[in-house]
């Protein structure tokens, strides 16, 4: 663990705004063009099937990149990796705004996918490379707020800049956006693991961790109850094109109304996470989060089978409460996972999100594309993703012998199996 001595002090607001900042890019790289998708179409002569593969593809690329950038950034440094992303990113965004035909879109998306983890798994270890127990806890609660804007305002900007120009220009936004993360990194974000800190992992003592880390217990229920817990949202996230325009009637520019109510549960709810640090335990917010979460989806399936056509606003409340909750339990579980591996808290984060990634990948392109033919499925499919994360998080409480929040003392953070 760095010396706290050793470690940058930087303004935590400035921090929290930055790092936010930096786990918005890659959310925008999937959300603006859910508007375009019509248009790509049209211009490509595909069928929505193969139009659906532009989130596949970039979700699969960000899946296998992500157990890489948490190991480079523990051997190089957080600054360093993450500069290397944005520059990555900008560019591939250029490729992509460029692209005459489908496959070479696909495969600057996938560029754009292998560059786009940076900003939140690196982002993850910057937290706890400056701040420890409930200060961490809440600093990942702002960061949670900042990141939950950029799925309510991505698909409506990319329906705003539909509305004067064609699709391409929402990959120079992308551009645009990324040259100013890139400024502020460079600007504004020291480096927060000192070389006395880093590890110089060989490749194969690399895998030979990840093998560890991936086959402890406690890490698969965590990552697990995190990965469904998020895939009951993800999975309408994914459908956003289908359900908006297709579901609930709506047109190119009002994607606004599902987004911004759904993300307005998730800032809620990382606001309240953050305010509850130190005042109520892990368990019991944990606790809070996933009845919620329950509640939710029996309210989402219960409305679509009452009603023949989903209509606005209540089709979207249900996912509101859910978010809600998701945005009470994630700090939670993330802030556990990374205190399980002090020294490797890089490596940690990155196979948190390729687990995740994974899963998600899988909803995007296989789940997806079969359950939002319909309403009531859709609804179903994420009540089932639901309980799967309760289960998983019953079970870790079950085992652990004390609650999944960050311990207070930064001298106790040692690898254990235990909570």
């Amino acid at each position: 663990m760095p010396d706290p001595g050793t470690t940058p002090r930087i303004p935590l607001r400035r921090l929290a705004v930055l790092l936010g900042g930096l786990a918005m890019f890659g959310p925008f790289a999937i959300d603006t063009i859910f508007p375009a998708f019509t248009e790509m179409r049209t211009q490509f002569g595909v069928d929505r099937v193969a139009i659906q593969q532009t989130l596949s593809a970039y979700l699969v690329a960000y899946a296998l990149m992500s157990v890489v950038h948490g190991p480079l950034s523990d051997a190089f440094g957080r600054r360093r990796v993450i500069l290397g992303g944005l520059v990555v990113f900008t560019l591939a965004s250029v490729g992509c705004a460029l692209a005459p035909d489908l496959r070479t879109l696909l495969a600057f998306r996938v560029l754009q996918g292998l560059s786009a983890g940076v900003g939140m798994i690196v982002g993850r270890a910057v937290i706890r490379d400056v701040l420890h127990g409930d200060d961490a806890q809440r600093l990942m609660s702002q960061v949670s707020m900042i990141f939950g804007i950029a799925p309510a305002v991505a698909p409506v900007i990319g329906g705003w800049i539909l509305g004067w120009s064609h699709w391409p220009a929402i990959f120079w936004f992308l551009v645009v956006f990324s040259l100013i993360l890139l400024l502020g990194t460079w600007w504004g974000l020291p480096e927060t693991l000192p070389p006395s800190a880093r590890l110089r992992v060989p490749p194969r003592r690399l895998l030979r961790d990840y093998v560890a880390i991936f086959a402890n217990p406690r890490f698969q229920r965590l990552a697990a109850a995190g990965a469904f817990n998020f895939a009951a949202l993800f999975l309408y996230i994914a459908s956003a094109p289908v359900f908006v325009m297709e579901i609930l009637h709506l047109r190119e520019s009002q994607f606004g109304w599902f987004f911004i109510p759904m993300i307005g549960g998730m800032v809620v709810g990382a606001f309240l996470s953050g305010r509850a640090a130190g005042r109520i335990s892990g368990l019991q917010l944990s606790r809070i989060g996933f009845a919620c979460c329950g509640v939710a989806v029996t309210l989402n399936i219960a409305y679509n089978l009452w009603v023949d056509v989903p209509t606005v606003p209540w089709a979207v409340l249900p996912m509101v409460l859910n978010a809600f909750g998701i945005a009470l339990v994630f700090p939670i579980l993330t802030l556990a996972i990374l205190d399980m591996y002090p020294r490797q808290r890089g490596s940690a984060s990155s196979l948190q999100a390729f687990t995740g990634l994974v899963l998600h990948s899988l909803v995007a392109g296989v789940v997806s594309p079969f359950l939002s033919r319909d309403a009531l499925w859709l609804a179903m499919g994420s009540a089932l993703f639901a309980l799967l994360a309760w289960v998983f998080w019953r079970w870790e409480v079950s085992f652990g012998s004390r609650p999944p929040e960050a311990p207070r003392d930064p001298a106790a953070l040692e690898p254990t199996d235990r909570l």
